[in-house]
C-alpha cells in the first residue's frame, strides 16, 4: 500500500486522498508486486461474496392466519326471567363482559363472567343481577377470547303484544269483511301509540302471525294462516302503517289450547299482534318461521 508521504494531500478524515496519484507512484516505484497484491485482494473478495451467496439460509417462519373471532347467541335461550343467556365463541375463551339496559336506557346491570380456557365452541351460561325488575331492552355482550380480541353483539329482546280483538273470516278464506274492519281500525290506534312511546329503543316492526286450529290437514292451516296473517298486513300497510311489517302463519303449531286433532277450538284460530326490534320468538312444534315483510 502506498506511504502518506507518497500521497498528494492531507491523509485523515476531513480530506480525502487522491488515490489515483498513489497508485500511480506506487507502481512506478514497486512495480508487479503491487499489482499482484491488488489483483490477489479483488479474487479474495470475490471469493467471500460467492461463498455467502452460497450459504444457506435459515427460511423465514410464517404466522398462521388468525381466524376471525365469531360468537354465536341462541336468542331462543335468552331467558329474561332467569336472567340467563348462552353465549358460544369460536376461539378458546378468555371472558365475557355484559351490560342490560332497560326500554329507557337506564343501566340495569354491569357484569363480567371468567371463563378462562374453555374450549372454543363450549356452552358459556351468563347470568346477571338486575338492579330493578324493570323491563329488559336492550342486552350488549363482549366475548373475549384467550388473547384478548373481542367481539360485541346486541339483542333487543323488548316486545309488545297488542292486545286486540280477533278479526273473523269466513270459512277457508283469507278475505277480510267489511264487517270486520273496524276492529282493525282499533287495533291500528293501539299500534301507533305504543310506537310512538317507545320510538328511541330503536327500528321497530309489527309482527303480525296467524294461527289456526287442528281442524284440516297441517299443511293446509299454515297456508290458511299465512294467507291471513298477510291480508292484515297488507290492511294496515294501506291503513298508513310507516314502521316494518312482517307476517307468518304457523297453522296449528303454536296452540293456545293444546287439543286433540281434528278439534274446533276458537281460542286457537288466532292473530297475533307484536311490536319488536328483534324478530320475536315463538314457541312451536317444530315450525321454524320465515317472515316475510310488506313493501
Amino acid at each position: 500500500f502506498p506511504r502518506a508521504e507518497d500521497c498528494d494531500g492531507w491523509v485523515g478524515s476531513t480530506m480525502l486522498l487522491d488515490w489515483r496519484s498513489a497508485i500511480r507512484k506506487a507502481l512506478m516505484s514497486h512495480g508487479r508486486s503491487v499489482l499482484v497484491l491488488l489483483l490477489s485482494l479483488v479474487t479474495v473478495v470475490s471469493v467471500v461474496a460467492r461463498a455467502d451467496d452460497d450459504v444457506p439460509k435459515p427460511p423465514v417462519a410464517e404466522a398462521a392466519p388468525r381466524s376471525p373471532l365469531d360468537i354465536l347467541i341462541d336468542k331462543s335461550k335468552v331467558d329474561l326471567k332467569q336472567h340467563r343467556l348462552e353465549v358460544k365463541m369460536s376461539h378458546i375463551a378468555g371472558k365475557v363482559t355484559l351490560k342490560v339496559y332497560d326500554d329507557t336506557g337506564a343501566v340495569l346491570a354491569d357484569q363480567e363472567q371468567d371463563f378462562s380456557g374453555r374450549a372454543a365452541g363450549s356452552t358459556l351460561v351468563v347470568t346477571w343481577s338486575p338492579a330493578t325488575d324493570a323491563t329488559v331492552g336492550k342486552i350488549e355482550v363482549f366475548a373475549y377470547d384467550k388473547d384478548g380480541y373481542y367481539k360485541g353483539i346486541a339483542i333487543v329482546p323488548w316486545s309488545i303484544a297488542i292486545p286486540h280483538e280477533e278479526v273473523n273470516f269466513r270459512r277457508d278464506s283469507s278475505d277480510i269483511d267489511d264487517s270486520e274492519k273496524p276492529k282493525l281500525e282499533a287495533s291500528f290506534v293501539k299500534v301507533t301509540e305504543t310506537v310512538l312511546a317507545h320510538k328511541d329503543l330503536g327500528k321497530i316492526t309489527f309482527f303480525i302471525a296467524g294461527h289456526t286450529d287442528t281442524v284440516g290437514a297441517a299443511a293446509y292451516n299454515v297456508q290458511l294462516s299465512r294467507a291471513r296473517a298477510q291480508s292484515i298486513a297488507s290492511w294496515f300497510r294501506r291503513r298508513g302503517l310507516k314502521i316494518g311489517i312482517a307476517f307468518e302463519g304457523f297453522g296449528e303449531s303454536a296452540l293456545l289450547v293444546k287439543t286433540p286433532d281434528e278439534t274446533d277450538e276458537p281460542r286457537n284460530r288466532r292473530v297475533d299482534y307484536i311490536l319488536a326490534i328483534d324478530e320475536p320468538v315463538m314457541k312451536t312444534s317444530g315450525l321454524r318461521p320465515a317472515w316475510k315483510r310488506i313493501n
